[in-house]
Formats: C-alpha cells, sequence, structure tokens
C-alpha cells in the first residue's frame, strides 16, 4: 500500500512526487501560435489555476507520477533532479529539492522502485534516473529496470553530440542518461510495448522524436500518462499549439489530436507531466471541439 494517494485507476494507486514548479514562461512566449484573444472566452475555467491574464505566465510543475501496479512500485518519469549544471536553465540549475523525501512520504525509497518509465528523455523528465555519489552519477533506483524508447536514446545521444546544441543537452545525456545504459539499467524499446500486464508504452512522436504515452488499463477502467504531449490545459480546445521547444510541431499536433480523441473515446483520465492542481482530468468532446473536466 501507497502513503499520500491521490487516486485509483481500477486496483491500480498512484501518487504524485512534485520535484519542482516552473513559473517563467508566458503563454505567449511558450506557444508560437499563441492568441491572447481566442483564449479570453476560456479564462473562467483557465484563470487563475493555469494562467494569471494580466502577466500571461502560467506555471508547469515537474514532477512524477509513481504507481502501486501489484507488487510492482513504478516510477513515470523521474524530473529535473538535484546538483545538476543546467547552463542557461536558471529554474533547472544546481538544484536542491526533496524529492526523495516527498517519495518517502508516499512509503517508498529508492530501492523499492521496480520500474523507471520514461515518456521521452528532456531535461525534466529524466534527472532523478542518477544521483550523484562519491563525484559519480549512479542509478538513484539501483533495483529497477529503465526503460527508454530507443529512438529517443539515440536521438539525445545523436543531439548530446552535436557541438551546435544548447551546452546543458550534452549535459544531461551525460549525467542523466548514459549512466542508465553504462550500468546495464536501460531497456531499450520499439514500437507498442506492453509491460507488468496493464500498462502500454505506446509512440507518441512530435514533442520529441521517440516520444511515448504511457496507457494503462485496470479493472475496467483506463488511464493515459501523457509526458510533454501537452504543457498547460490551453492545449486541450487549441490541441494544435505546439510549443517553442517540440521537435516537431505539426507532429506533435497530430499526437495530441490523437491523444485526446482516445481520452474522449475511450472516457480516459488524462495524467500530463506539467498540469497544476488538480493535475488530472477527462476530455469532451462536442464536434470538433476538446474540453476539460478536472479532477479524477
Amino acid at each position: 500500500m501507497l502513503r499520500n494517494v491521490i487516486g485509483k485507476i481500477g486496483n491500480v494507486e498512484i501518487c504524485r512526487i512534485l520535484d519542482s514548479c516552473l513559473l517563467g514562461e508566458t503563454m505567449q512566449s511558450w506557444f508560437p501560435d499563441f492568441d491572447r484573444d481566442a483564449v479570453r472566452p476560456h479564462e473562467h475555467w483557465l484563470c487563475p489555476t493555469h494562467f494569471d491574464p494580466e502577466s500571461g505566465h502560467f506555471a508547469m510543475p515537474v514532477h512524477s507520477w509513481l504507481l502501486k501496479v501489484g507488487t510492482y512500485n513504478v516510477l513515470i518519469d523521474t524530473c529535473v533532479g538535484n546538483h545538476k549544471s543546467r547552463p542557461g536553465i536558471a529554474e533547472m540549475h544546481m538544484l536542491e529539492n526533496r524529492y526523495l523525501e516527498r517519495m518517502a512520504d508516499c512509503g517508498v525509497s529508492p530501492d523499492d522502485i521496480d520500474f523507471v518509465l520514461c515518456t521521452h528523455l528532456h531535461v525534466d523528465h529524466v534527472g532523478w534516473n542518477t544521483r550523484l555519489a562519491n563525484g559519480r552519477w549512479v542509478p538513484t533506483f539501483p533495483n529497477a529496470k529503465y526503460v527508454f524508447s530507443r529512438t529517443e536514446f539515440e536521438a539525445a545521444k545523436e543531439e548530446a553530440a552535436n557541438p551546435a546544441s544548447a551546452p546543458f543537452l550534452k549535459a544531461v545525456f551525460e549525467d542523466s542518461i548514459f549512466p542508465i545504459a553504462e550500468a546495464g539499467k536501460a531497456h531499450f524499446v520499439d514500437g507498442v510495448q506492453e509491460f507488468v500486464d496493464c500498462l502500454t508504452l505506446r509512440p507518441a512522436p512530435g514533442h520529441s522524436p521517440g516520444h511515448v504515452r504511457i496507457e494503462l488499463s485496470s479493472q475496467g477502467e483506463r488511464g493515459v500518462f501523457a509526458g510533454d504531449m501537452m504543457h498547460s490545459p490551453v492545449q486541450v480546445p487549441f490541441w494544435n499549439w505546439s510549443s517553442r521547444v517540440c521537435w516537431d510541431k505539426a507532429m506533435s499536433a497530430k499526437s495530441r489530436h490523437e491523444l485526446l480523441e482516445f481520452c474522449a473515446a475511450e472516457n480516459v483520465l488524462l495524467l500530463p507531466g506539467h498540469f497544476e492542481t488538480p493535475y488530472v482530468g477527462r476530455i469532451k468532446r462536442a464536434g470538433e471541439l476538446f474540453s476539460i473536466d478536472f479532477g479524477w
């Protein structure tokens, strides 16, 4: 049994483990297609939690999802991490937060994690893959199998080796991705893959080359962990708005539309990586328009 459970899907208990909260972005800067006038009719449900209409800022909490699946403890995405050098990204640089203490509050220790599933390998989803021990980056979860998309791993490796890439990309690969492979803890997957009976990894490229969505099915109930397929609830009605950091904006929008269609048609709970409280919601569809009912 986990502690501090925020919800269940079937018999799978789910906890949210907060790492940090990114506060520095505005919707104008984050979404190249942002249209202020188009958003105004949505302010009654976006504001104030998901959008500050005066400053344009919106919060992006960075959290992991912890699942109790039978006897297994499954961690989805590992956030920013501590003591990581992230030149050019002040909100992620050399953090010292209470992530592991918050994990302990859920009743588990790093040794108890059986699987780490990464939706993708961006800086804010891999940081706690490793921790600093005696000057070396070692797996934070020593007994876990780390599951990476092979496409995503190869893309991250190529990006890190490119002299034209931002300096932090090389650092992310060297301190949070490569040490997992070097330690023999990485399990690479291609295409659609099933894990521990009730979890399915399904390719959902666009935000990054090998992004996956992680579907959960238990006792007739379903959920989907969407990673960075969405950064803000504003992308529910405006699903065609991709972030400035999306690798392929058109492909990202296509995958997001497929995600929303899936959630609406099958009554699947949406669990993104960056939504503010209450963090999750049910997608409704009326014609070509999508909306969200927040909560479990």
